[in-house]
């Protein structure tokens, strides 16, 4: 089968420390990824080596069958991988139609003009709600909405993989299922998603597979009840000694 992403033998250390070590994944075209595991387990390294921070000490990783290892961050955003991070850092005196603009000049077929960027730029702020609020500083939104703004200046890449840090951190419950709905609706646009998550909720609401990192290894891979259900990933999360319930 043909993988939208996928990774083999992925290694990372820095120094003495193994912050990756023989990862391997797959992701399906039109597929939710969750990817959970506690503090210091390698999920940030990981999304760090798929969207061209660092590069692997071993191993690769292919876009469409095209191998994008180390490729560095402005060539891999061009070939279609996009990011938010879960510290949301918009350019607070700019507005934030002027914010999503900037995205229009990176990634997949940048816009030809200033005009079109705008246009483009609108279109992307009617999907993520944020309309209303498109000439307001972007220093002045509240939480949700600037990690609303965080996911369109992603979408305006015009990406086909997106890749989600942990943005519901942080939001109460009525805005983590409105940011679910959110993301179904970007998996129903046809771009694929890889998310970092630590709440089990929001993960169960829209992952299609889930796969768990411990010690920078993959501990556990399947759908989300099964996955929380595993023995190695209770473990993990709870630090419980296995043998000592044998």
């Amino acid at each position: 089968m043909a993988y939208l992403l996928e990774g083999e033998n992925l290694h990372k250390s820095f120094g003495g420390l193994k912050a990756i070590s023989a990862v391997d994944f797959h992701l399906q075209s039109g597929e939710i990824l969750g990817l959970i595991g506690p503090n210091g387990s390698g999920k940030t390294t990981l999304f760090n080596l798929i969207a061209g921070v660092y590069r692997p000490d071993s191993g690769s990783i292919r876009l469409d069958g095209v191998d994008i290892t180390g490729a560095g961050c402005a060539s891999v955003c061009r070939m279609g991988i996009a990011r938010t991070f879960q510290v949301t850092r918009p350019f607070p005196l700019l507005t934030v139609l002027e914010n999503v603009k900037l995205g229009r000049a990176y990634g997949r077929s940048p816009a030809a003009n200033l005009a079109q960027a705008e246009r483009e730029a609108d279109d992307v702020l009617k999907f993520i709600g944020l309309s209303s609020k498109k000439s307001i500083p972007a220093g002045r939104l509240g939480l949700i909405d600037r990690k609303r703004l965080e996911l369109g200046k992603a979408l305006a890449t015009r990406p086909k993989l997106l890749l989600l840090d942990e943005i519901m951190a942080g939001l109460n419950p009525t805005e983590i299922s409105a940011a679910t709905d959110l993301v179904k609706q970007v998996r129903d646009s046809g771009i694929s998603i890889v998310v970092i998550e630590h709440m089990m909720r929001a993960i169960l609401g829209v992952s299609h597979r889930v796969m768990v990192l411990s010690g920078g290894v993959k501990i556990a891979e399947g759908s989300a009840q099964d996955v929380v259900c595993d023995k190695r990933v209770i473990e993990a999360y709870l630090g419980l000694d296995k043998d000592a319930h044998n």
